[in-house]
């Protein structure tokens, strides 16, 4: 531990249990009448803390303090900060390992300390999501899949293994264990950190950046975290701060309480409506008021969980009693709990009911009492469905969307073919477990039974879940309707739902229908879920079981019965809805802290299968050319010095013009490989068979998979080739169709700089680095977005990739951009500035307009100049030596 300076004399000692701890006193900065910081949002006292604790490393300075005190004033400068910790899953931890591994080799090329590149910050990875559901509805489900991810994962996981013992300050959570962000909230996670040296123990908040989006989960907490892309994730493990401006704090004030037979999920679901609605894209949302007491922290774990779906950086919710009760609950030491609960209250960092709200940007309410049962859908989280309405809405979608109807099958349009209870979102919520439970229950008690076209899987977040569904007496029912154990991972919301029944899949495409998922998820966008269904629906536990009852989503759940009893007695919804006393009666019943604190006793070393995968602890990586899993990446290749680009990028032409709402999905796949797609006959080539070929996600250890998958997901719609669905473009001039790798490759070759255009929320969904790696490494040098999410846009300048942003009301369209233009555009010198851009069409006739370049801050510009963070950190690490990145 540093010592620390203390320009503002607020270091102070404080007694928590039988142990004394320094810690840095907002309460004393507060007093010295500097500002009235009992007033400022929680969150952003949190950012507070941390600037003072860090003031003296050169990273944080007194400047930055006073910037953040005028936090409701417009701000032109960024501030740093460290995070406490970083927390990474496999499909994003992989990659970001892959880039370290290689630093290490540029390094000693450059004639440096390998040694170097090593995490400064605590890192934990938990491997989660690598689970596939091969095999579901069958006792064996658990055995059969996890056998599977070992045998088709090795490389990866001799990989992860090289990793937890070669570098220090990086964990391994092993495969079959749970999801990154339960294990997270469940264990984890301490709210407050403590650090010892020289005989003194520094107490501050626990804080965490992750490389998944939804790291936010941990705020329900009162742990402040989000999501980056692995690029920023990386700088920030070797030392470097990220920078940002001081984000806006918009409230969140609830009310009231849930009506009877409303959950989480219901209320997740309008929360993230109103705030896609209201629009809150690089800004925090806080949750406050009295309704804060009628939920559970696994209810605001819900809510914070899904602040990717709703835009927001984070969805904070302060330390209170609740969450002092959940870390009694889910078994923290009893010590913690303690030095938690007395730290908060003395730094102002504990919520009180009857205190004074702090002063927000603005303020949002909702009456709790007025959420109603609700399910999302066809392809984004925020088109929320009233369950009232489902029966009208679904019908008009799965006639909007079918094609040819199918004659004498069990199938047909709005059939529903997954239905799957999994992902951090909802099993790391106890009542909407039980409740599906419940709804089991009574299904097989009144005789009800799910359809044999509906794939059923269960994949919970911990093995906490199946131990209180165990003591509540419900696993039995939800293995009577094909909900067996598939195995502890994301599974399904990632699009590792696994195959179909050969047949499902042939009725589905040999009659064009519009098949349909069912999943307690938080993403449902085009292509994820499986390339056989086009209609994806989140939903509650609960009401997934009640879906794949029905077999359809062509049915009314407010008037039609969901089946019929053996002696054809109509069965509907309400007949199975269970009540809140008695879930909560079954939560009092079964869930213990025992559970927690055995279940997770033995969290690193305790799966002997992993504990025999083989590793060595070189400092340098063995690379394997003919691996397919692990392959050097090419950003690190020429030694040379790095150059800030040229003043403009000239004659560039449009690989994409696309429309709205293009997610990290649309542009990194991370399901199913297609076999006659460029990545899949990457993988033939390599004797790869395709029942071998794994998944996108899984493959991000190897550029070559990841370059060939970029754009290439099957539900993209490039306008250059309307009509078409898929990674396909015209080569320019001559307006050759081929793919987008093929069109790409020639470009390269020609010296050609290449652009994407789009619209609104460009990049929206996870953090997902391979999203700006692989455009990068197509040779696309700007994107041109009417709007971008905040982790994408950041990952594109880390890979030294210009986002550049239409002003308000403007677009292609408005300016006639057909997309068969070369472009000239100027390069920014400066943050934010506007730079013009040229269109030239192929008659010749210029358009000249203007452009933000959304290089938000001047470190950002210092990344982009050198061709992105990693250029930036390892030219740092190997000074005076030259840089050795690859510029894209």
């Amino acid at each position: 531990m540093r010592r620390h300076r203390d320009p503002f004399a607020v270091k102070k000692k404080l007694t928590a249990g039988e142990r004394e701890y320094l810690y840095y006193s907002l309460k004393s900065l507060e007093q010295q009448g500097i500002k009235d910081i009992s007033r400022m949002p929680f969150s952003l006292k949190i950012i507070l803390e941390s600037l003072l604790r860090q003031i003296d490393s050169g990273i944080g300075t007194a400047d930055d303090v006073s910037r953040l005190l005028e936090w409701n004033e417009p701000q032109e400068q960024e501030i740093p900060l460290i995070p406490a910790r970083v927390i990474m899953q496999d499909l994003t931890g992989v990659p970001s390992l892959v880039d370290l591994a290689a630093m290490r080799d540029a390094m000693i090329d450059l004639h440096g300390d390998p040694s170097r590149i090593n995490p400064e910050l605590p890192v934990d990875l938990v491997i989660d999501h690598s689970l596939q559901v091969d095999h579901s509805g069958t006792a064996r489900a658990l055995e059969y899949n996890t056998d599977a991810e070992f045998k088709r994962n090795r490389e990866r996981y001799e990989f992860l293994r090289w990793g937890a013992r070669s570098f220090t300050n990086f964990r391994v959570v092993p495969p079959s264990t749970g999801i990154v962000h339960q294990i997270n909230l469940e264990y984890l996670s301490t709210v407050v950190r403590t650090e010892d040296s020289g005989g003194e123990t520094l107490a501050f908040p626990d804080t965490v950046i992750g490389t998944d989006s939804h790291t936010t989960m941990i705020n329900g907490i009162g742990v402040l975290g989000w999501g980056v892309g692995g690029i920023e994730a990386e700088a920030v493990i070797l030392g470097r701060p990220l920078y940002m401006l001081i984000p806006e704090v918009i409230g969140f004030r609830l009310i009231g309480r849930l009506p009877e037979g409303v959950n989480a999920t219901d209320l997740v679901l309008t929360v993230t409506q109103m705030l896609r609605a209201y629009g809150v894209v690089g800004k925090i949302v806080e949750f406050f008021g009295p309704g804060l007491k009628s939920l559970t922290v696994a209810d605001r774990a819900t809510i914070s969980n899904m602040s990717p779906e709703y835009g927001a950086t984070a969805g904070f919710f302060p330390v209170d009693r609740m969450t002092i009760s959940y870390l009694q609950a889910t078994g923290r030491p009893p010590a913690l709990v303690d030095l938690v609960e007395t730290y908060t209250r003395e730094q102002g960092l504990f919520r009180e009911e009857d205190s004074t709200e702090p002063l927000y940007k603005d303020v949002i309410e909702l009456d709790l009492g007025a959420v109603e049962p609700s399910l999302a859908g066809p392809r984004y989280p925020q088109e929320r469905i009233p369950l009232r309405e489902a029966g009208k809405v679904c019908k008009k979608l799965i006639r909007a969307a079918g094609g040819r109807r199918g004659k004498d099958l069990v199938l047909d349009h709005g059939s529903i073919v997954i239905a799957a209870i999994t992902s951090c979102t909802n099993t790391s919520n106890p009542s909407v477990m039980l409740g599906a439970g419940l709804v089991a229950k009574r299904a097989v008690e009144l005789g009800l039974q799910v359809p044999a076209s509906v794939k059923t899987s269960l994949t919970p977040g911990s093995r906490v879940v199946t131990q209180y569904l165990d003591r509540a007496g419900l696993t039995v029912y939800l293995e009577a309707l094909g909900f067996h154990l598939a195995g502890y991972g994301c599974a399904t919301c990632i699009g590792n739902s696994g195959p179909l029944n050969p047949e499902i899949s042939r009725a589905v495409r040999e009659n064009g229908l519009a098949v349909a998922s069912v999943l307690s998820g938080n993403r449902n966008f085009e292509g994820r879920i499986h390339p056989d269904v086009h209609l994806n629906f989140l939903a509650s536990p609960p009401l997934v079981i009640a879906y794949a009852l029905a077999g359809t989503m062509d049915f009314d759940p407010a008037k039609e019965p969901l089946g019929f009893a053996p002696n054809g007695a109509p069965v509907y919804f309400r007949d199975l809805w269970p009540g809140q006393e008695e879930i909560d009666r079954l939560l009092r019943e079964t869930l213990g802290p025992e559970l927690f604190t055995a279940g997770y006793a033995e969290v690193f070393t305790g799966n002997e299968t992993w504990n025999r995968v083989k590793a060595t602890e070189e400092i340098r990586y063995r690379w394997d050319d003919g691996s397919t899993y692990i392959r050097k990446p090419p950003f690190f290749n020429n030694p040379a010095p790095g150059l800030p680009p040229g003043p403009v990028i000239e004659n560039a032409r449009v690989l994409l013009m696309l429309g709205d709402t293009i997610t990290t999905d649309h542009i990194s796949p991370a399901g199913a490989i297609p076999v006659n797609s460029p990545a899949g006959k990457w993988l033939l080539d390599h004797e790869v068979k395709p029942e071998d070929f794994n998944t996108f996600g899984a493959r991000r250890g190897n550029h070559e998979v990841m370059i060939r998958g970029t754009f290439a997901n099957i539900r993209i719609r490039n306008l250059l080739v309307p009509g078409v669905e898929g990674g396909y473009t015209l080569y320019l001039p001559g307006g050759e169709r081929m793919s987008i790798y093929e069109a790409s490759k020639k470009y390269q070759d020609e010296g050609i700089p290449l652009l994407v255009i789009a619209g609104n929320e460009y990049g929206a969904g996870s953090s997902r680095d391979w999203a700006a790696k692989g455009t990068c490494l197509l040779g696309v040098k700007a994107v041109l977005a009417e709007s971008f999410e905040r982790i994408h846009r950041s990952n594109l300048i880390g890979m030294g990739v210009l986002p550049l942003q239409f002003p308000e009301n403007e677009n292609a369209a408005r300016l006639g951009l057909s997309g068969l233009e070369s472009y000239f555009i100027r390069r920014p010198e400066k943050p934010r500035q506007i730079v013009r851009v040229t269109a030239v069409s192929p008659d010749g006739r210029e358009k000249t307009f203007s452009v933000r370049a959304r290089i938000d801050t001047s470190v950002e510009l210092d990344y982009y100049r050198n061709g992105g963070i990693l250029n930036t950190v390892l030219h740092k690490l190997a000074a005076p030596a030259p840089s050795a990145v690859k510029k894209c």
